[in-house]
């Protein structure tokens, strides 16, 4: 059994620890937040982009902290789950590191390149394992799509095109989101999701051009073109928070190989469909893939547990992601192609 210390109960925190409630070999066993209310399993207040609110929860037997040291020194505590505000990413995690905690954070890593090292160093200095949960990675369609371009069942990808469209939340406090500084803004806080699953699925392109809508220094939509080389696929994702209010979340692709084309949009009908050359087509079965949230707290818990050979969500390969998403910036707010 995996003993978890949960820190950060906003939106991200309730959903993570909802889901350690479908992972018999974990169990949250504390909690921490500087807001009173939530410590008594209030959550009613508490929502997302997708979703529903936290609700009420029972946290008989949860220890419950307000001071993230106090959660640090618990030794009945194995894995600390960062779900604080980017900003916060890089201290609380070296600290937890440093304490001999094996950590899971939130995604982005960072909003800086040079957090994302400090990070990295921690955690190859610590000897303790520290997964960042970009889950797109185990989203189901998406897992899908990685594990068709690594087999090659439809043939060889041709080309694709992802999509992650927000309108401006509403439920963020202040301006958060617009802020470089503490998230570096959508470009950072939800494309990164799709950069990080190209670096993941198809591997590091040679350079990016990207063109974006840029408010007070913050890029907050962008469409980038990725140079895989002439022998490359050829790529191309859109992200960011344009949407008018009410189209509140949106994320989907198209997939172009050889013998198979996969599409899927959460927003505009499409659940997974491959089209094939015969021009037919047929929903994908992923009845055998779990929830996302699920599946990528189940492989952080599997990993410490001995249950897990690899860790699959490195530090370093979500610092991998944050790099690519900083030359998109960079391209955008230049006009120029940046070399990543």
């Amino acid at each position: 059994m995996v003993n978890v210390g949960l820190i950060g109960l906003g939106f991200m925190g309730v959903t993570h620890f909802k889901g350690y409630k479908n992972i018999q070999n974990a169990r949250v066993a504390a909690i921490c937040d500087s807001i009173d209310k939530r410590l008594t399993g209030d959550w009613r207040d508490i929502k997302g982009n997708i979703g529903d609110s936290g609700g009420v929860q029972d946290l008989t037997g949860v220890a419950t902290y307000k001071e993230v040291d106090r959660l640090l020194a618990d030794p009945n505590v194995q894995l600390v789950d960062i779900c604080l505000p980017t900003g916060a990413h890089r201290d609380v995690t070296i600290r937890a590191l440093q304490a001999g905690k094996h950590v899971i954070c939130e995604k982005p890593i960072s909003a800086a390149l040079k957090d994302a090292d400090a990070m990295v160093a921690a955690a190859k200095k610590s000897g303790k394992h520290l997964f960042l949960a970009q889950v797109v990675r185990f989203w189901p369609e998406f897992k899908y799509a990685a594990e068709c371009v690594a087999d090659g069942r439809y043939g060889k990808l041709k080309g694709a095109h992802l999509r992650r469209i927000i309108s401006q939340p509403d439920w963020l406090v202040g301006d958060w989101l617009a802020s470089a500084k503490a998230s570096g803004g959508p470009l950072i806080d939800l494309h990164i999701h799709d950069s990080d699953f190209i670096v993941h699925a198809i591997g590091m392109p040679k350079r990016v051009s990207s063109q974006g809508i840029v408010a007070k220094g913050v890029v907050t939509y962008v469409v980038t073109e990725y140079s895989f080389g002439p022998k490359g696929p050829v790529i191309t994702a859109q992200g960011g928070a344009v949407a008018t209010k009410g189209l509140c979340f949106e994320h989907g692709y198209d997939f172009y190989f050889e013998n198979g084309t996969l599409q899927f949009n959460s927003r505009m009908g499409f659940p997974l469909t491959l089209w094939k050359p015969d021009g037919t087509s047929e929903k994908v079965d992923l009845s055998a893939y779990e929830d996302g949230y699920v599946a990528e707290l189940r492989h952080a818990v599997d990993v410490v547990d001995g249950k897990a050979p690899k860790n699959l969500l490195t530090a370093a390969s979500s610092r991998n992601g944050l790099k690519l998403t900083l030359a998109e910036g960079k391209s955008a707010m230049t006009g120029k192609p940046v070399n990543v």
